[in-house]
């Protein structure tokens, strides 16, 4: 994730959501950058839209810090008006609108995901105003080194403790190659009794590769 506008090409981060069987599992790092400079080591890139709603952040740090705030207020506002818990499917849309209305002024991507009565865990990808439903999805400047490893590791029909799993060892490979992600891990499982927030020490995460 990239501290300010202007350097926004530098979208260095490492975002991933994935479902399971009740729940969804998101995870981030922590490493905010501005070109070659650290100038966050733990920033929390999960923010919470609405109890049982969450969503990851790329991108300028400003730009998706706004873009998440303004989405958590419009779906107040929409829970507000159907009187019930809002839909993962709507906060996403909502999310997705906004950066597609602003899609020249936000450099921004959001992964949403929740747990709602209707669809259970739910994930989505907001890319580029784009809106995408995927069992899991992985964003920012460290995905591009773990394609591989996530088409191969996952399997439909993945445990909660897999999925935990899955998402700590996709943050950990991506921390390990991408110079711009790095710092903690943070992440958030979700299911219908609410999120669980868990942060892994960057000494207490999976080790792949002997130093």
């Amino acid at each position: 994730m990239s501290a300010t506008r202007s350097e926004e090409v530098q979208t260095g981060t490492t975002i991933v959501a994935i479902e399971f069987d009740g729940g969804v599992v998101l995870g981030s790092d922590s490493r905010v950058t501005a070109r070659d400079s650290v100038v966050n080591r733990v920033m929390n890139k999960l923010v919470a839209l609405h109890p049982k709603i969450y969503c990851a952040l790329s991108g300028s740090a400003a730009d998706a810090q706004a873009l998440a705030e303004l989405t958590s207020y419009q779906l107040q506002l929409h829970s507000l008006e159907i009187e019930e818990e809002p839909r993962v499917g709507a906060a996403a849309t909502l999310a997705k609108n906004t950066s597609y209305r602003y899609r020249d002024e936000l450099s921004v991507n959001l992964i949403v995901a929740g747990w709602d009565r209707r669809g259970g865990g739910q994930v989505f990808s907001t890319l580029s105003g784009a809106l995408l439903r995927q069992p899991f999805v992985v964003g920012g400047s460290g995905s591009t080194y773990v394609y591989g490893f996530v088409d191969t590791a996952y399997r439909p029909g993945m445990s909660r403790e897999e999925c935990q799993q899955f998402v700590l060892n996709t943050l950990a490979l991506a921390m390990n190659r991408d110079g711009s992600s790095g710092g903690v891990a943070y992440l958030v499982t979700i299911d219908q009794s609410g999120a669980q927030e868990k942060v892994v020490l960057g000494n207490d995460l999976p080790a792949f590769f002997d130093k």
